[in-house]
């Protein structure tokens, strides 16, 4: 239990460094940093602790802007199976010298250390932010739109899809009035002048795509909703059904081939009887299905798994990934075999037991050992 171990043990604006330990909050952190000018941006959208996004990877709504946990995290502190203490790097931001031990932890799910110390980037508070949303004829048109926002190179600070069928939900759930169509939630962050140009040329792409003009949140309080909206989409998809539960997809495929798999996808799911929106981090490729189903019902489950299983191997299938954020844990180790081939994860068992002989760090994870 990691729990007493919620200390920022420092911050170093003059380098864009924090060094905390693993059970700070995202949101403390945050807070501790607020007068310093920076902040921690990766926003899983859950109050999570710093260890638990390091050890999954984690991502979320800005990762189209400053990275996932993978960009953020310079240097840990790593307690070891047979009990040693080992550092992964400095504080430099880029070194050359021996195998990235950082990268290699960072996302392996507690299963070949403890982590006790993170060192991460830090960024300056954004001059301004601007938050709006718009609304589609189609998905396919919300999403081509963002696959042109991103190829050239706006800067934007989040690009969020809601499928009709969420808004409906986050109409109910959050009290609120959206149109129920497809829809982006962007944010922008800069001086006025940059938000200036950025919307610009968002507007004209989003334009030439059928998107309708742009409903503003200036105002902190309009933005905090909005967002705090988009975060509780999940809990609103639960009450699309009556003691419900969600299987939720996590794949992620490179930007180009974005509009096709979530065309694809839309096919599958239009020929199931399941309850099943569709939301995305689609600036990165990343997008959720979220699959309704009744949990006293084996036939729900069974479809459930069916679909999870067609849109996994079809993003397989165009490069991508069975899993962009929520990491492998049991469900998803056959389809990492799949994604890798059985050499790779004999290579991944390897290094399990070379720094975990004895199966003792969170076993039956990421990979089956003999």
């Amino acid at each position: 239990n990691m729990n007493n171990m919620n200390q920022v043990l420092g911050v170093y604006p003059e380098d864009l460094i924090a060094v905390v330990q693993p059970a700070v909050r995202r949101k403390q952190l945050n807070t501790e940093l607020k007068d310093t000018g920076f902040f921690f941006p990766i926003d899983p959208g859950a109050d999570a602790s710093i260890g638990g996004m390091t050890a999954t990877r984690a991502s979320g709504t800005n990762a189209v802007r400053y990275g996932t946990m993978r960009e953020n995290v310079l240097a840990l502190t790593v307690v070891t199976a047979t009990g040693e203490i080992i550092r992964t790097g400095t504080q430099a931001k880029k070194s050359s010298a021996g195998y990235d031990l950082t990268r290699l932890y960072v996302g392996s799910e507690g299963t070949l250390g403890i982590i006790t110390e993170v060192t991460l980037k830090i960024y300056p508070q954004p001059e301004n932010l601007a938050a709006a949303i718009c609304s589609f004829p189609s998905i396919m048109d919300a999403v081509s739109s963002v696959i042109q926002v991103i190829q050239l190179g706006v800067p934007v600070s989040r690009v969020e899809l809601v499928d009709e069928l969420a808004i409906r939900a986050i109409n109910q759930y959050s009290k609120l009035n959206l149109k129920e169509q497809p829809t982006l939630f962007f944010e922008f962050g800069g001086s006025s002048q940059s938000i200036k140009e950025q919307t610009e040329s968002v507007q004209e792409i989003v334009k030439s795509f059928s998107g309708e003009d742009f409903e503003w949140a200036t105002h902190p309080e309009d933005r905090a909703r909005l967002w705090h909206a988009r975060h509780n989409a999940y809990f609103a998809c639960l009450q699309l059904q009556a003691g419900s539960r969600i299987m939720n997809t996590d794949v992620c495929v490179p930007i180009s081939k974005l509009a096709q798999c979530i065309e694809d996808t839309q096919h599958d799911l239009q020929n199931s009887w399941l309850k099943a929106p569709i939301l995305g981090h689609v600036g990165d490729g990343n997008y959720h299905v979220l699959l309704v189903i009744d949990p006293n019902n084996p036939k729900d489950l069974e479809e459930a798994e069916r679909l999870n299983s067609l849109i996994v191997h079809r993003a397989l299938k165009l490069g991508g990934t069975c899993t962009g954020e929520h990491g492998v844990g049991m469900h998803k180790m056959d389809f990492l075999v799949d994604e890798y081939g059985q050499d790779a994860i004999d290579v991944m068992c390897s290094i399990k037991q070379a720094l975990d002989p004895n199966n003792i760090l969170n076993p039956g994870k990421i990979v089956k050992m003999a």
